[in-house]
């Protein structure tokens, strides 16, 4: 297969409404206090017309890789009671490339944030927030060694993550001021994709732009061109389609396809 190793998986975050499982996410400066692999980061941009961002991240890697860097725009779309929220490596020709640290430059990563009805309440209200991550990214380290650490440190990545949602919780519990990221988070665009009332069904799904913005906001934005995300919203639809051929034809050849660009 060309391009990197592609990954998708399936959470569930027990008592949890989507609002808040997206600031998680999306909340950087709370990300350093649970995430060992996140150094620092910096907001480059942001676009409150439409919620769009820039970021700077620098992560820790074991001590046979050196540190890695990212730059990336990243958007939420809202359809229903579902988020769909989608980053993507961009160039950025004000701060260019050092020899270290590394810099990732082919790197995608996208969640669809729905509430479902707990598997431990049945009968009673949704509760629980099902989070579909695809992603992939070239960090510059052979397939063989990426798929042992993927295989080894996934179940410690997933522990990981469900604690620090836990702790996020406490703290919005107990603070009223949000982060900047967390606020860019509710700045979402409204589109309608079949499915995305938090339904479980897998039915067929189609992508429609229902929100209206200006032509800055929809032209190229530091060389971030926005219409890709039709593929990035089916990309996240695709994920729940994993039982037919049709699902997995359509998620590997959009994958594949971002991967050339």
């Amino acid at each position: 297969m060309v391009g990197p190793i592609m990954h998708c998986s399936q959470t569930i975050f027990e008592d949890a409404t989507p609002e808040l499982v997206r600031d998680f996410f999306w909340d950087d400066d709370f990300r350093l206090k649970w995430d060992p692999m996140l150094v620092c980061f910096k907001i480059l941009d942001e676009f409150p017309l439409n919620g769009t961002t820039i970021i700077h991240w620098i992560k820790k890697f074991p001590f046979f890789c050196s540190d890695r860097e990212y730059i990336f725009g990243r958007r939420i779309w809202e359809s229903g009671k579902a988020y769909y929220c989608v980053t993507k490596g961009i160039p950025y020709p004000s701060l260019p490339k050092k020899e270290k640290p590394r810099r990732v430059e082919l790197y995608f990563s996208s969640w669809r944030i729905r509430p479902v009805q707990s598997p431990k309440k049945d009968g009673q209200q949704p509760m629980a927030c099902e989070v579909t991550l695809f992603h992939y990214e070239d960090m510059g380290i052979p397939k063989d060694v990426a798929k042992v650490g993927v295989r080894h440190g996934m179940w410690g990545a997933v522990k990981k993550l469900q604690s620090g949602f836990r702790a996020y919780q406490l703290m919005r519990k107990s603070e009223n001021i949000l982060s900047r990221s967390a606020i860019m988070a509710r700045v979402t665009t409204k589109t309608c994709i079949a499915g995305s009332d938090g339904s479980l069904d897998q039915g067929p799904f189609s992508t429609e732009q229902a929100s209206t913005e200006d032509d800055n906001s929809r032209a190229v934005q530091h060389g971030f061109d926005w219409k890709w995300v039709v593929v990035g919203g089916a990309v996240a639809a695709a994920c729940v389609l994993n039982t037919g051929i049709v699902g997995k034809a359509l998620l590997l050849g959009v994958a594949r396809r971002q991967a050339k660009k």
